[in-house]
């Protein structure tokens, strides 16, 4: 006897989209048979040729915030728009938060704040700072999936970046225990020497953060990668220019993987209006020309998963009173919207809904090494979303569940909706207390 059974003329699996009767034992995916398979469940779901049974996505890049910088954003009102946006497995970002997490106690700290509040499964990176080479064992022995540097200066002061020799030193000490580092890849040096991000046209903003600064760290985060051996993941890459030496850097072997977000593959450096600090972020929305590309770079492998770097603040540090790029916050609040943000636009450039899935559920579940997510597929977590790929609605940033109503999709009209969003094989309400877990490394 199964506990649910969903009966779906609209599945996606490992072989594609195709009818599908999906069995569902003790939060696992146990049976996947074809429509009219006679299967006994103690519910039975019966969805229509208007939706798409799909895997929860696996959302390996957001920052939370909480504990320290909880009034930007905090563990149950992120992971409730996660589940609202189809998204039922995310991996916690170690700064934004204070202490951050780059020792154990940061890490346990992270993990008492996030206990009993998180409406989807909830694991957390660590942080690989200058001074902290002894604490990456013991954080990765204590569940972390992996660390995240930077090679220019965060925006908050108790997470400093790594130089050049630190980066190699870290990536060899990761490489010991086949750890992975995860890179912000612009370049100090070249940012410093560009123009100041003065006053509220972006056009200003857009040139204090050039191509050439992350071209010139992807390059060395390559070339580190090369010579150490280390796993290597290229955090939201927006410059296209960058593609190239990552497509040779792949074909020579190099460890070494990308991503990139959604708001780089929907929005345009030219179509940004004066003062809309709402859609500031670091690396910076590039030209239309870039954007194109960078769906090439999806298309051709280049880059192997989307994420949201859902990123968000409190509506004073936007500055929406002066809109002056220079001294807002950067980062843009998207974790609900990232599904239909993509599938909006990947639709029209001829990709389909099983590439989004590629994209977002199963590439960046095997990043983080979530063996038993991003799937519909046996043994797997009963993780599901029931999506309608063909509706479309207009974003209200009010009407969002995330703590502050600030998105620059506010207005847009975005393809698709969520309908359910299933975890462990029950039903999300997000009026109900959550019962999200806590992930370990290995876990899962």
């Amino acid at each position: 006897m199964l506990d649910t059974l969903f009966r779906a003329p609209r599945v996606i699996t490992a072989v594609g989209e195709s009818a599908r009767s999906v069995g569902i034992r003790d939060g696992r995916i146990v049976a996947i048979e074809p429509l009219e398979a006679q299967l006994e469940a103690r519910q039975t779901v019966e969805l229509g040729e208007d939706v798409v049974l799909m895997p929860g996505l696996v959302d390996t890049h957001v920052h939370i915030n909480e504990p320290g910088r909880t009034e930007w954003e905090g563990f149950a009102s992120a992971t409730r728009a996660a589940a609202a946006g189809g998204v039922t497995t995310l991996i916690d970002m170690p700064l934004n938060s204070i202490p951050p997490t780059t020792t154990v106690e940061g890490l346990q700290a992270k993990r008492k704040a996030a206990e009993g509040a998180v409406y989807v499964d909830t694991g957390f990176w660590g942080g690989a700072v200058p001074g902290n080479l002894e604490d990456l064992r013991p954080l990765h022995d204590a569940g972390v999936f992996g660390f995240k540097c930077f090679l220019l200066h965060s925006g908050v002061d108790e997470f400093q970046p790594l130089s050049s020799a630190e980066l190699e030193q870290y990536l060899a000490v990761l490489h010991d225990f086949g750890a992975l580092m995860i890179v912000h890849a612009e370049n100090s040096q070249a940012i410093d020497r560009a123009p100041a991000p003065e006053g509220d046209r972006y056009g200003h903003f857009l040139a204090s953060r050039p191509r050439g600064a992350e071209n010139m760290a992807v390059a060395e985060v390559i070339e580190a990668a090369r010579y150490t051996r280390a796993r290597t993941h290229i955090l939201h890459l927006s410059s296209s220019d960058a593609l190239p030496m990552l497509a040779s850097a792949k074909r020579d072997g190099v460890p070494i993987t990308a991503e990139t977000c959604p708001h780089y593959l929907s929005f345009t450096s030219e179509a940004i209006p004066d003062g809309a600090t709402q859609f500031k972020c670091c690396p910076p929305i590039r030209e239309t020309a870039n954007r194109e590309l960078l769906w090439e770079g999806l298309r051709e492998g280049v880059i192997d998963c989307v994420v949201t770097d859902h990123s968000p603040c409190t509506p004073e540090l936007k500055r929406f009173d002066i809109g002056d790029f220079g001294v807002a916050w950067g980062g843009i609040s998207s974790v609900q919207l990232g599904l239909r943000a993509v599938w909006s636009q990947a639709r029209v450039h001829g990709f389909t809904l099983t590439d989004v899935v590629e994209w977002m559920a199963v590439r960046t579940a095997g990043l983080a090494g979530l063996t038993r997510k991003g799937r519909i597929a046996l043994g797997h977590d009963a993780d599901l979303v029931v999506f309608a790929p063909d509706e479309a609605a207009v974003v209200s940033a009010g009407d969002l569940e995330h703590r502050h109503p600030i998105t620059p999709y506010d207005g847009m009209a975005l393809a698709g909706v969520v309908r359910e969003t299933w975890l462990a094989g029950e039903l999300l309400d997000l009026q109900a207390p959550p019962r999200g877990r806590l992930l370990r490394r290995g876990d899962v």
